[in-house]
């Protein structure tokens, strides 16, 4: 059988949907599954263990571009793909599948996709709680109404060791321990810990592990944020934002010793490679997106304003951010990195 995932808009929720490639892959080991993504989402679907081949597609925020889908949907067509999983739940996301002659179209309902989508899941049934993410995903490897078959496997993201190699050669980290720092988190303020925490983080990493390289990662919108961590450590911090590709940003992640983020895409990235890592949460909720992985420790304060969801603390002071502490983050980091350093005796 030939699947096509069209793949969610954001880094940490592609993550998350690589479970659902799991089990489609494990039902049908002899079929091949596809991917739609952003040219921005593009890496991670690459890195993802199931997924073929990844066909690129620019699903612009507020623009409709039919012409653009029909493009790509006469694309698609020659293809001959049997079904498709529409991951978001925009109902432009579904046009793509219905005009590509996708015989079967499943996904989530929502925004009068009833036309487009023909197996349709109920998102939220009366009185439960929506579920964590990689659940929420995988759901559609189901018939409608029928329960996951047990635990799902984390989410897992592969990269060649050559592309390793190349990237740390390229940015001159071949020869040092690599912590890295990812201070931004796209979805808003209520979601990035003070970067005086951060700076006061890197003083400890610098103090225990002196011989390290610690580097901030993050797009060229995290820059400033990260030149004003780097002044406040007084540390020859290495600021990377906006200096590498999600692809090298994926590759450095699997290098690292140590990786400590916000709520972000690249905290889901170090989860699926397996890093020792340290997530910082604030206005959201780790029983919904939390890291799927062993070597994962979360740091939540869980006041009693939190999880708020919002993109700016609703009552003006983010002490579900200030307040979390440098040295229990550190702490945190500290077991993680020794676990998997005795792991590996």
């Amino acid at each position: 059988m030939r699947t096509l995932i069209v793949a969610p808009n954001w880094i940490g929720d592609a993550v998350m949907a690589q479970p659902l490639v799991a089990l489609l892959s494990r039902s049908d080991p002899d079929g091949t599954i596809d991917a739609l993504a952003p040219p921005h989402i593009a890496p991670v679907l690459r890195a993802m263990p199931g997924i073929r081949e990844v066909i690129e597609f620019a699903n612009q925020h507020g623009r409709l571009d039919m012409s653009g889908r029909w493009r790509i949907a006469r694309r698609l067509a020659a293809q001959r793909h049997d079904r498709a999983f529409v991951l978001p739940n925009s109902l432009k996301s579904a046009i793509v599948p219905f005009l590509a002659g996708i015989r079967q179209r499943i996904g989530w309902r929502g925004e009068a996709r009833h036309l487009l989508l023909n197996v349709l899941h109920d998102d939220r049934e009366a009185g439960k709680q929506r579920p964590p993410m990689v659940e929420h995903y995988a759901q559609l490897a189901m018939p409608p109404g029928r329960s996951l078959p047990g635990p799902l496997p984390n989410p897992s993201l592969r990269i060649e060791p050559r592309r390793v190699r190349d990237t740390l050669a390229r940015l001159g980290l071949e020869d040092a321990p690599l912590v890295v720092l990812a201070p931004g988190a796209e979805y808003g303020p209520a979601k990035r810990w003070p970067a005086r925490h951060f700076a006061a983080l890197a003083n400890m990493v610098a103090d225990e592990w002196p011989e390290a390289a610690i580097v901030l990662l993050g797009s060229a919108k995290e820059r400033c944020l990260a030149t004003e961590i780097a002044a406040l450590s007084g540390l020859p911090l290495r600021n990377l934002c906006g200096e590498t590709s999600l692809d090298e940003a994926i590759a450095l992640i699997s290098h690292a010793a140590g990786v400590v983020s916000n709520d972000s895409g690249l905290m889901h990235v170090a989860a699926a490679l397996g890093r020792p890592q340290v997530a910082l949460f604030g206005s959201t909720d780790p029983r919904h997106t939390p890291p799927r992985s062993t070597r994962a420790r979360v740091q939540w304060l869980h006041l009693e304003c939190s999880p708020c969801f919002a993109r700016d603390c609703p009552l003006g002071h983010t002490n579900c951010l200030n307040d979390l502490a440098p040295a229990g983050a550190f702490s945190a980091l500290r077991q993680t990195m020794q676990l998997e350093t005795a792991a590996r005796r």
